[in-house]
């Protein structure tokens, strides 16, 4: 029997200490009550577990695993489960913590919440992965349910992942319980549109941002930094829209092209070779270049801080859409914000997620699902309804966009907060 533990991390800064000084200033900013600040600066929960696996060769592997929830003010808390193997305790803290400004932001009655386990799914066969998810599970059981915590999909896992957190918890309970997890597939109460709806979230962000400064979509060069769900389908909605992607990249490497990249090409040539290395008619480049690439607009949409204050100064986008959690450090943003570079920022530009599972969520509870138009509509009202609101505020009080989407989403917390009361 063996441990695994997590390896060196990739983050350069502690990403709980990041939301907490996030946190500080947006309270200083809107004026918030020291006192309430003081709450929110905390995560209400945090449940390590240890998680035993029996592997293919019969040997025993001990994985260490997560469940957070920062925040349930506003109802039950609400966020992903990300399998990585250098997943820490702070960085689950944090991601929780912006998972509760992202819900507020939206206007869904959702605190925030997640969940990790070290561990290489990559590495993983189909059978080590199920009982990993299904012992993971068992472990959290009496921290998640439908009016608890909602766990969702994130980096490393998938509708897979979450049908059999959903088998798992509806076994034990003696009946199924569709709205303990979001992000399932179709065929056991998912919703139509939900695995496209972090990219399409992110899409009327840009969208929204261009027809503010009288651009459009088809005018524009963009680059891709991460392939997996939300990049990938990111890629493919923006090229459907008219868009010229010029690069994308995996964990492994990226490739560009300053005339374009045939985006179904990529996907399939993925899909075949497991990488985008080697994509014919694409010049190599390294993910550190792509983040410098020459380029309108730069979504980042893998992992956490691949923007610092080492390359801020290096970046030429005009305008950087954040697919993924926390890419973009303090540091960074008060380079980009000096250069006019315009920010959209993570609880704005990819929150289509969280959005759609709580349709999912709906629609699971009523046992009523709707039609794929319906979703992709109603995600973009809420979308452009909150970026409206942030762009307000942004120009009311002189300051970036992601102060102002975290003023206006830490502003409703705390009057919740403030109207529930602390008890006792």
């Amino acid at each position: 029997m063996s441990s695994t533990e997590a390896p060196a991390t990739h983050l350069a800064e502690n990403p709980f200490a990041i939301a907490q000084r996030q946190l500080a200033h947006v309270g200083e900013t809107f004026g918030i009550d020291p006192n309430l600040v003081g709450v929110l600066a905390e995560c209400k929960k945090c449940v390590e577990v240890s998680v035993p696996v029996v592997m293919d060769d019969q040997s025993v592997e001990v994985f260490e695993a997560y469940r957070v929830t920062h925040n349930m003010t506003r109802g039950p808390a609400k966020g992903g489960i990300r399998y990585h193997p250098a997943v820490t305790r702070d960085e689950v803290k944090a991601l929780a913590m912006w998972m509760t400004w992202k819900c507020a932001l939206m206007g869904l009655p959702f605190g925030g919440a997640k969940g990790g386990v070290v561990c290489n799914p990559k590495e993983l066969s189909p059978g080590e992965l199920e009982r990993l998810t299904r012992r993971y599970t068992t472990e959290i059981i009496n921290e998640i349910g439908p009016e608890k915590d909602i766990p969702a999909p994130d980096v490393g896992t998938d509708s897979q992942v979450m049908a059999w957190i959903f088998d798992t918890y509806s076994m034990n309970v003696g009946h199924s319980v569709l709205g303990v997890v979001t992000g399932k597939p179709l065929s056991v109460g998912g919703s139509l549109g939900r695995d496209e709806a972090t990219a399409r979230g992110a899409l009327y962000s840009i969208r929204t941002a261009l027809q503010k400064q009288g651009a459009r979509l088809p005018d524009n060069r963009i680059a891709i930094q991460g392939f997996g769900n939300v990049g990938r389908n990111l890629a493919r909605l923006l090229s459907e829209e008219g868009a010229r992607i010029v690069a994308v990249s995996d964990s492994r490497g990226g490739v560009a092209n300053p005339y374009g990249i045939d985006v179904q090409a990529a996907i399939a040539y993925k899909q075949e070779h497991g990488v985008l290395e080697g994509l014919p008619g694409a010049d190599a480049i390294t993910n550190a270049e792509l983040i410098e690439l020459d380029c309108d607009v730069l979504a980042p949409c893998a992992l956490e801080q691949v923007i610092t204050a080492q390359n801020a100064a290096r970046i030429r986008a005009r305008m950087i859409c954040e697919g993924a959690n926390g890419p973009t450090t303090p540091g960074a943003d008060e380079i980009l914000e000096d250069r006019g570079v315009l920010v959209l920022p993570d609880v704005l530009a990819n929150a289509g997620g969280v959005v759609v599972s709580y349709f999912e969520w709906v629609q699971g509870l009523q046992e009523y699902f709707w039609k794929e138009y319906e979703v992709n509509a109603k995600l973009n009202d809420i979308t452009v309804r909150a970026f409206e609101e942030t762009w307000q505020t942004r120009e009311r009080f002189g300051t970036s966009m992601r102060v102002a989407a975290y003023g206006l989403a830490v502003q409703r917390v705390a009057e919740a907060t403030t109207i529930r009361g602390l008890y006792p």
